[in-house]
C-alpha cells in the first residue's frame, strides 16, 4: 500500500488506511435501526430485491452459502430456508455491531445453529479455497475499500460450478428517474436518518457512497477480471438496484 494513498469516503478523499474505520463508525452508529431504515428508505422494496437475489442463487438442499457483509441477516434468513437443515449458511461482517445484530435476529428466529457467524474482512475472507456453492454480498460492496481485492477473495472461496451474487445500488437506466432519485436521496434520506437514528451524517455518507459505486457495466467487468467466467446483470427498479450474478465454471 502506498503511503498517503487516497480513496473516497462518500464524496470526500481520505487516506486509504482510514476508510475501513470510518465505515465502521457509520455502521456502529446505525446498527440497531438498520432494518427499520432500510424499510423506510426503500418503501419495503429491499425485501423484494433480496428475494429475487436469493432466487438466482442456484442453491439446493444441503448446499453451503457465504453471506458476506451480511449485517442483520436478511439474506442469511432466506438462504437458510433454501439449503435446509443439511446445508450451511455463514453470515459474516467486518463490523462487530452489525454482526451482533445479525446474531440477535437469527437467535430470535431459531436459525442458530443453521446459521453460523464470522467476523471477517471481505478483502481477506477467513475461509478455505472453494468452500461455498454460493457467495453473496448485498448492499455491502460499495463500502469496501478495495473492491477488486474483495471480488478476488470471494472468487477464491466459491466452488467451481458455483456463483457470486452482488446486490447493490446502481445507476438508473431512465434519465428522468435518475434526477428524481438524486432529489430523493440527497434531500430526504439523510433527514429520515436524523429522525430515526439521530445520525444524519451517516446517511449522507451512504447516499454519497452509492454515487461513487461502479455502474453496471464497470462492476460486470471487475467481476470478470476477478475470475468469474460469465456475469449476468439484472436491473431492478429500473436500475436503482442491480443484481450481478457471476459464475465460476
Amino acid at each position: 500500500m502506498v503511503e498517503n494513498e487516497k480513496t473516497h469516503f462518500g464524496f470526500r478523499d481520505v487516506d486509504i488506511r482510514d476508510k475501513a474505520g470510518m465505515v465502521g463508525d457509520v455502521f456502529r452508529s446505525v446498527a440497531d435501526k438498520y432494518d427499520v431504515m432500510n424499510d423506510l428508505m426503500s418503501f419495503g422494496a429491499h425485501r423484494l430485491w433480496k428475494r429475487f437475489a436469493v432466487s438466482q442463487s442456484g442453491l439446493r438442499v444441503g448446499d453451503s452459502v457465504l453471506d458476506v457483509a451480511g449485517g442483520s441477516g436478511d439474506l442469511s434468513r432466506l438462504f437458510s430456508k433454501q439449503v435446509g437443515t443439511n446445508g450451511s449458511v455463514v453470515l459474516t461482517d467486518i463490523n462487530a455491531a452489525m454482526l451482533a445484530e445479525g446474531k440477535r435476529n437469527m437467535l430470535n428466529e431459531g436459525r442458530v445453529p443453521l446459521v453460523t457467524f464470522a467476523l471477517t474482512n471481505a478483502e481477506q475472507l477467513c475461509f478455505a479455497d472453494e468452500s461455498f456453492q454460493c457467495t453473496s454480498i448485498s448492499f455491502g460492496l460499495r463500502n469496501v475499500t478495495d473492491k477488486s481485492k474483495a471480488l478476488a477473495s470471494m472468487y477464491r472461496v466459491t466452488k467451481p460450478g458455483g456463483r457470486l451474487l452482488v446486490l447493490e445500488f446502481s445507476k438508473p437506466i431512465i434519465p428522468i428517474l435518475d434526477k428524481a432519485y438524486d432529489a430523493y436521496s440527497f434531500n430526504v434520506i439523510p433527514k429520515i436518518g436524523r429522525m430515526v437514528t439521530g445520525d444524519e451524517n451517516s446517511y449522507q455518507y451512504l447516499v454519497e457512497s452509492i454515487r461513487k459505486h461502479p455502474d453496471q457495466e464497470t462492476l460486470q467487468s471487475m467481476m470478470m477480471e476477478a475470475g468469474f467466467d460469465h456475469v449476468k446483470v439484472h436491473n431492478l427498479s429500473a436500475g436503482i438496484v442491480a443484481l450481478h450474478v457471476g459464475y465460476r465454471f
